[in-house]
């Protein structure tokens, strides 16, 4: 046993303490295990009820589904969720200038980690995911980004019948309720749950960004969701009258009043159950801090059945895995593991996707940034923001702050964008950890279309325990490519006349790294997750061994009442943020299961690039 140390005061026994249970329980380094770990979650009493669906995770596309198909009497919907609710007095939460602080800590975040990337200097790259009532809208910056209209005929080439962009836009505008929205807007929704505004860009920094891609020659654009993606211009975010407007605010929290709408918090679906090849409901264990036990035992188990389906709405990493841990995946995989195999699935956890980022900083000459107001180096500008948006929600704590971006293509033979700009008018240090040491901005800079995939596998069947995540970045010498573009495009926008007030010394990647060699050497270096990861599901054609899902039901493939809706079916990553997409994706597929008949497509005119527009320099 351990003893009390002589002369330990009762005031450090918690430091004490924590190392001591963590060794004792083998608790991961990030899991705060003090943290209530064995308060038992919230399950609803469903008494002789049985639901018609069972849906597994409240993030975007589970919120959704909630909503809309309790829109129908007739179905009772149970929502799984393994992570606590968004109440409303959880400012971290709801204040749009504070998401660093849920993207550093294991409360509210599935707190993945990749495998150490060969091509990157055998980094291991963090992946925050949101384990909460809105999943990663709760979580994320707040940029709302449809991505652009190839991306989704692609999809359809891909096999996603009725996927592509004409089938997809009314269901953008269905979930929308944009603030500039008109009647009869060919793009904006303006009835929708999900409210969205558009940056407001009063800063001079922004400004100085959007007007610099105009100067460039890759053009400005006042609605990147729109006609045209292509050019700087303000971003559109997901904010409702300064507070964060989630999934689970806008989509669940209106109709938790439904008496066929039941939901849960704290509460992991461990396993799938199948009779034979069709499923008929859920293993589930009810702990808010599921990691601190080694096994589970029989008593914490426990069952519920659905009469219809089973509805994945994990994520692309958590429906993937608990398809496995359920006996659906690779056979061999399975096996390796002790699993009894249900289907075999090859394309489960395959085709794993997202988006790497670099950050080009520069310093500032002028007092304007975020440096000395996002910092508790200066607690009383600190305090009087937040005291304003406790107030009336109004002030810098009302926005995220990436208020402005844009899109270019590295090489005039690509038909539409491939790299994402999001400025900001401050910098940010190993994933919001460290604080900026002076006045400065930055642009986050990616390419949108890596060629470079990887996948998911179990590290043990145990579904607690986290699976390896191998993206497999920078694995395809092309990505290099792109991201010299990208920097060099970066610099261009940087050394515009209208950032000449405000321009300072390089920070990163620094004057000195100018050479192709150079220039990789500082991406394998520093490059990170955008938080992006997708289609390890995907969605395709019953001919092609690797697709899961059949877009048409949104069924797995093979199997019986199991459906999946979230990012993970994507058939291939779409140019932009995912989580707008991803809210899209699950309002299509709830007119699907509903058996609705789906909205007309709609074809409205896209800006297409003249050959004559300016070669961007930044690829010689």
């Amino acid at each position: 046993m351990h003893q009390w140390p002589r002369g330990l005061r009762a005031s450090h026994f918690n430091k004490w303490l924590q190392p001591k249970l963590q060794r004792c329980i083998h608790c991961t380094p990030t899991c705060s295990v003090l943290d209530k770990q064995f308060k038992r979650g919230e399950f609803p009493e469903l008494g002789d009820v049985k639901p018609t669906h069972i849906i597994i995770g409240a993030g975007s596309a589970g919120c959704v589904l909630a909503n809309r198909l309790t829109e129908d009497p007739d179905n009772r919907v149970l929502l799984v969720e393994a992570g606590p609710k968004d109440n409303w007095w959880n400012w971290k939460i709801h204040m749009p200038a504070a998401l660093m602080y849920n993207l550093c800590t294991t409360k509210y975040n599935w707190f993945y980690h990749t495998t150490a990337q060969k091509h990157m200097d055998d980094r291991v790259i963090y992946w925050p995911r949101g384990r909460v009532w809105g999943g990663s809208s709760s979580l994320n910056a707040m940029a709302y980004v449809r991505g652009h209209p190839f991306d989704y005929d692609r999809w359809e080439k891909q096999g996603a019948a009725n996927w592509s962009y004409k089938h997809c836009l009314p269901y953008f505008k269905k979930a929308q309720k944009h603030e500039l929205a008109k009647p009869g807007d060919p793009f904006r929704g303006d009835s929708g749950p999900l409210h969205v505004m558009q940056g407001r860009c009063d800063n001079p920094l922004h400004k100085a960004f959007i007007q610099s891609g105009g100067d460039l020659g890759i053009g400005i654009t006042d609605d990147m969701n729109g006609y045209r993606q292509e050019g700087t211009g303000p971003m559109d975010m997901t904010i409702k009258n300064g507070k964060r407007c989630s999934a689970s605010q806008a989509y669940l929290w209106p109709v938790l009043h439904r008496p066929n709408l039941f939901t849960s918090s704290g509460v992991m679906a461990t396993r799938i159950l199948f009779d034979k090849k069709k499923a008929i409901g859920v293993e589930f264990i009810r702990q808010i801090d599921f990691r601190a036990t080694d096994f589970i035992d029989s008593y914490s188990r426990e069952r519920v059945y659905c009469e219809q389906d089973v509805i994945l709405s994990g994520g692309a990493i958590n429906s993937p895995q608990l398809l496995m841990v359920s006996g659906v995946g690779p056979a061999e995989h399975l096996r390796s593991h002790g699993i009894p195999l249900v289907n075999d699935m090859p394309g489960v956890g395959a085709n794993l996707q997202d988006h790497l980022e670099i950050y080009v900083q520069q310093k500032c000459t002028q007092p304007i940034t975020l440096y000395n107001r996002s910092s508790w180096k200066f607690p009383h500008n600190m305090i009087r923001i937040g005291m304003q948006w406790f107030i009336n929600q109004t002030g810098e704590g009302a926005s995220s702050h990436l208020e402005s971006g844009g899109f270019a293509r590295s090489d005039d033979s690509i038909p539409h964008p491939d790299v994402q700009f999001h400025f900001l008018p401050s910098t940010v240090h190993e994933d919001g950890r460290v604080s900026g040491t002076c006045h400065a901005y930055q642009v986050h800079v990616g390419p949108m279309r890596s060629t470079s995939h990887g996948y998911l596998r179990l590290q043990h069947k145990d579904p607690r325990r986290h699976p390896i995540l191998n993206p497999n970045y920078l694995s395809q010498k092309q990505d290099l490519v792109e991201f010299r573009a990208c920097i060099r495009l970066s610099r261009e926008l940087f050394a515009q006349k209208a950032f000449d007030p405000f321009r300072g010394e390089e920070l990163a990647p620094g004057a000195e790294c100018q050479t192709d060699e150079e220039i990789d050497a500082f991406v394998r270096a520093k490059a990170a997750s955008a938080y992006h990861p997708s289609c390890t599901c995907k969605m395709g054609s019953s001919s092609d061994s690797m697709a899961v899902v059949d877009g048409a039901t949104m069924n797995v493939i093979g199997l019986e009442n199991l459906k999946i809706v979230d990012a993970s079916v994507m058939p291939s990553i779409v140019s932009g943020n995912l989580n707008a997409p991803t809210i899209m994706l699950a309002e299509k597929a709830a007119d699907i299961i509903r058996g609705r008949t789906p909205l007309p497509p709609e074809s409205p005119e896209i800006y297409s690039p003249s050959p004559a527009v300016k070669k961007q320099s930044a690829v010689h």
